[in-house]
């Protein structure tokens, strides 16, 4: 393929689960947007409603919702970032200000908010177009490719925790260890929590012991729920997991007023009783990523703490590999395409 300096690389869904390399003309920011040159972008889970489908999206599109790049270009209109910033963009692509919800301050469900990689095309390519309330403020400590993946996992597991109503030094119950469960552990132990990390067979254990839990807890040979009970019960439980009734065990070993939230998305539910909700007061909800501000907070935090994702990198040609290996389990714990010149 040809190097052309009006066009651009790009891997676009073209149909359900088909990924092409292809160039994309180069085009200029609309008011309200930058252009920015992509240097790295994660290979996130959520792509996978993207590339089979599951989205009401127009053909052909680019995923990718973890970008980390630098700005080229601004469209008219836009204050308070500059040429050659380097910024990040998730999967919130900037809300419009207006709508009831945006003006009761839910800035998350806004009605109009429309979606990286969705609605437009994301950060699988060499260049994106990016709403610039949706932009993200990157530490000039972090490196792009440790940047990347702290803009969906990161910024979903932190935000999950730093607005739940735990408290340091109360148990934490992490539900899954993979690529939101790994960062999960990270964020609540530098949090202050005290950290129980559970997941099914032995072979986990070293890895939870070296990500900072506490406890760990092999859901394949004992109850979690009474585990957990055995450690003076939870106070939050965060499910990671792709399989949603994952957490359902270890629901039991939840304090008075415990709180569990859902961050992973599976085919199928969570149970809770009627007794646990009434007699037990216990609570379930879920976390839908994060606002900029809190992505802001995220990436800073990852700079003051040792959070950092586990990483490995593959150039975006490759982008259908590493969308393959991600889809199959088989990334330890994340990928990032690079985009090399």
């Amino acid at each position: 393929m040809t190097k052309d300096v009006a066009t651009y690389r790009a891997v676009q869904a073209i149909a359900p689960g088909q990924l092409e390399l292809t160039r994309k003309p180069l085009r200029e920011p609309q008011p309200g947007y930058v252009r920015i040159r992509v240097e790295a972008c994660g290979v996130c889970h959520s792509d996978a409603a993207t590339v089979a489908g599951a989205f009401p999206i127009a053909w052909p599109r680019v995923p990718g919702h973890e970008v980390i790049g630098r700005i080229d270009a601004l469209g008219d209109g836009v204050k308070g970032w500059k040429q050659g910033q380097r910024v990040g963009v998730g999967f919130l692509a900037g809300s419009c200000g207006y709508c009831s919800a945006c003006r009761a301050g839910d800035l998350i469900h806004c009605e109009n908010q429309e979606y990286t990689g969705v609605e437009h095309d994301g950060g699988y390519a060499e260049v994106m177009i990016a709403k610039a309330s949706g932009l993200v403020i990157v530490p000039d400590e972090l490196d792009s490719v440790a940047a990347a993946p702290l803009l969906c996992a990161g910024l979903t597991t932190f935000g999950a925790l730093r607005t739940s109503p735990a408290k340091a030094g109360d148990l934490v119950a992490i539900v899954g260890i993979g690529g939101l469960g790994h960062l999960a552990i990270q964020y609540a132990r530098h949090m202050g929590f005290e950290v129980a990390a559970i997941n099914r067979g032995a072979d986990k254990a070293d890895l939870a012991t070296q990500l900072g839990a506490h406890h760990y807890i092999d859901n394949a040979a004992v109850d979690p729920g009474e585990a957990l009970k055995k450690l003076g019960g939870a106070s939050l439980i965060v499910n990671t997991a792709s399989v949603s009734s994952a957490a359902a065990s270890a629901l039991p070993g939840m304090k008075s007023g415990g709180v569990l939230i859902a961050l992973g998305v599976g085919d199928d539910n969570i149970e809770i009783s009627p007794t646990d909700l009434i007699f037990r007061n216990v609570t379930a909800s879920g976390s839908l990523t994060g606002l900029p501000a809190t992505a802001d907070a995220a990436l800073k935090f990852s700079v003051l703490s040792p959070v950092a994702a586990m990483i490995e990198t593959m150039p975006l040609e490759r982008a259908a590999e590493a969308y393959d290996r991600m889809m199959k389990g088989d990334a330890r714990f994340r990928i990032v395409l690079t985009m090399g010149q």
